[in-house]
């Protein structure tokens, strides 16, 4: 940051310019003065963090019966078999942590710019918690 002459921030990043991006410098702000209505744009965020999730929340797992006597209704049942291969397969779908992972939704239209409070609107859903920080790249079309 030193090097560059730039004060720290909170949120920073490294990105990939395009050929043509103007005379760009290390340490210079991106602001969304670079889209324009319509254009069509990636987001990348983190997901929100679910903490520890079973397999009925995680990966949709039915579950087992419901009925009078069943006491099988949330538990993963078997996960491997007994005399071959006499181990679980890697790859088994288990309970586990849920979210906070890279998420990238793929051309979201941008609807409104507005350079001045420095806010882009797009339409559907963007990853990540309210507040929560976005890497928004332009699609190549």
């Amino acid at each position: 940051l030193k090097k560059a002459g730039v004060a720290p921030v909170r949120f920073q990043r490294e990105v990939a310019l395009t050929e043509g991006a103007g005379d760009t410098k290390p340490g210079d702000a991106v602001n969304v003065s670079l889209f324009q209505p319509k254009d069509k744009v990636h987001i990348v965020g983190l997901s929100k963090g679910r903490g520890f999730a079973g397999l009925m929340k995680r990966h949709h797992f039915r579950g087992g019966a419901a009925s009078h006597g069943s006491m099988f209704h949330r538990a993963p049942g078997s996960i491997g078999a007994s005399a071959f291969p006499s181990r679980v397969i890697k790859g088994n779908r288990a309970a586990g942590r849920m979210g906070n992972s890279r998420v990238t939704v793929r051309n979201a239209q941008v609807m409104k710019v507005d350079a001045e409070q420095n806010l882009l609107w797009v339409k559907g859903s963007v990853p990540g918690p309210n507040g929560g920080y976005l890497i928004i790249k332009k699609a190549v079309s």
